[in-house]
Formats: C-alpha cells, sequence, structure tokens
C-alpha cells in the first residue's frame, strides 16, 4: 500500500494522545512533523483539543475516588493478563477508563456500571510485534521523519544513541555493499524503546529496528507488502522491515552481519 493510500485510523489515535501529553518525545515530534503537511489531521487535533476544553470545565467533571481507579485498573491487568491492557476500539484500556472517570457526564452510578461492564469484557489483543514493526515502518515513510539524525559516517550515529537507548547497537556503513547508511532514529515497540538504522536499497529504505535479544529469532515474513526478516547476534535482537525482495534482504542481513562483531 503506497503512502498516499495509508488511511489515518492510526493517526487518530496518536493526535488523542498527543492532545492529552501522552507521548513519548519521538513520538510527539513525529506527531508534529505530520501535522505540518496534514491539513485534516490539523483540523481533526482541534476537534480533539475543542472537545477536550469542553469536558474539563468547572461543573462538569465527575472525579473518581482514588480507590475506584485502584479496583478498575487492578482488575483491568488481572483480565489483561499484564501490566499493559489491550486496545478497544483503537484506544488503550487505562486510558479511555481514566478519561471517563475523570470526565463523564453521567451519574455516579451509570459510571461505575460502565466500568463493572468494560472489566467483565475480555480485552481483544493488542497488535503483534510484526503489525508494529510494519506500522513504524509505513509511519517513518509517511510523517517524512525517517531520520533523527541523518548521515552516512556511522562514527557520527553511533555515539548519537548514547543517553538515548540502554544498550549500544553496532552501526555500520554498507555502502560498497550497495546498502548505503542513510542515519538514525529512536522508536517506541511493545513497550521499549529502540534503536533504528535506515539503509537504502536502489529506492527502497530499510528500517533496521535493534534492541536486547529476549528470545529466539522468528523466519522470514511477509505481510501488506512488506518484508520482515529477523536474527539475533551478539546478545542483540535485529528486525529487517522493506518492500525489497526476501532474496535482497537475506543479501542485507548476511553482509550486515559479517561486517558486525559476532
Amino acid at each position: 500500500m503506497s503512502m498516499a493510500e495509508t488511511p489515518h485510523q492510526d493517526w487518530d489515535r496518536l493526535l488523542q494522545l498527543y492532545a492529552d501529553g501522552e507521548l513519548d518525545a519521538a513520538n510527539a515530534l513525529r506527531v508534529e512533523d505530520h501535522l505540518a503537511g496534514c491539513p485534516d489531521c490539523t483540523a481533526r487535533l482541534a476537534e480533539i483539543e475543542a472537545i477536550r476544553a469542553i469536558i474539563t470545565q468547572d461543573g462538569v467533571r465527575w472525579p473518581a475516588s482514588a480507590a475506584l481507579h485502584g479496583r478498575v485498573a487492578a482488575a483491568l491487568r488481572r483480565e489483561a493478563g499484564a501490566s499493559r491492557a489491550s486496545t478497544l476500539a483503537g484506544l488503550d484500556w487505562r486510558l479511555l477508563v481514566d478519561r471517563f472517570t475523570r470526565w463523564s457526564l453521567l451519574p455516579s452510578l451509570a459510571i461505575l456500571a460502565a466500568c463493572v461492564l468494560f472489566v467483565t469484557m475480555r480485552p481483544e489483543p493488542g497488535p503483534s510485534l510484526e503489525d508494529e514493526l510494519i506500522s513504524s515502518h509505513v509511519h517513518s515513510l509517511l510523517a517524512n521523519h525517517l531520520t533523527d539524525v541523518a548521515t552516512s559516517d556511522q562514527h557520527t550515529v553511533k555515539p548519537w544513541f548514547n543517553g538515548k537507548i540502554d544498550f549500544s547497537p553496532p552501526v555500520v556503513d554498507l555502502k560498497a555493499r550497495g546498502f548505503p547508511l542513510v542515519g538514525g532514529r529512536v522508536d517506541y515497540l511493545k513497550g521499549r524503546v529502540v534503536a533504528t538504522l535506515i539503509y537504502r536499497r536502489s529506492g527502497h529504505v530499510i528500517n533496521l529496528f535493534i534492541w536486547p535479544a529476549a528470545g529466539a529469532s522468528a523466519p522470514v515474513g511477509e505481510r501488506d507488502g512488506y518484508t520482515l526478516l529477523n536474527w539475533t547476534q551478539a546478545g542483540l535482537n535485529f528486525w529487517a522491515v522493506s518492500d525489497l525482495n526476501e532474496p535482497e534482504l537475506k543479501q542485507f542481513q548476511q553482509d550486515f552481519a559479517e561486517a558486525t562483531p559476532k
């Protein structure tokens, strides 16, 4: 799917989190870059902020007790089986309950009944790692935020990550093998900050996501027209995502692995 055909549903959730100050610095910058060139999302953000201003006026809020917040949050964690609740209709459960209990116009009894209904419903599974990888790859192109540090100098890119992540990613320029380094950035996947290196191949972009390894590598996969390749090396987990074909992406993986410490 081309960038022009990419739907804005994903942006709507990011805009709501941006309006509430819930985004980390990297994703907040991504939203701001997107807003600079998207009048539809700019109008949507204005609508979200207008609604937020109305429902936060004095006399409109119904403040939920700390005990209620605690009971609902605990129940959601038990039901989801994780500290992070799954999404419901594109919204994070914890954010949904928090906004509902703080801003609802309904009487307290209706709020309690609705919260009980949310708790008793089984949350749908959240997006898979592969889905998040593809989404981050597409957003990096859509939002014109491919790099945080744009240079082919590996000795500039590698130290740029210092203080931004809790590990040291290997950085190599594979220009001699047909995969020139473009730069790097930080991303947020499955609850943690990861390093991303960007390479090109004949006009195609390769996003290489890196974080400490926590399990066995996954096989090559293809989804929505993108190829995903995963491997582990030197205690780190690598995911390459691109619209390149599988043989070329495997060649990139082989060249990268040969150029970095084992």
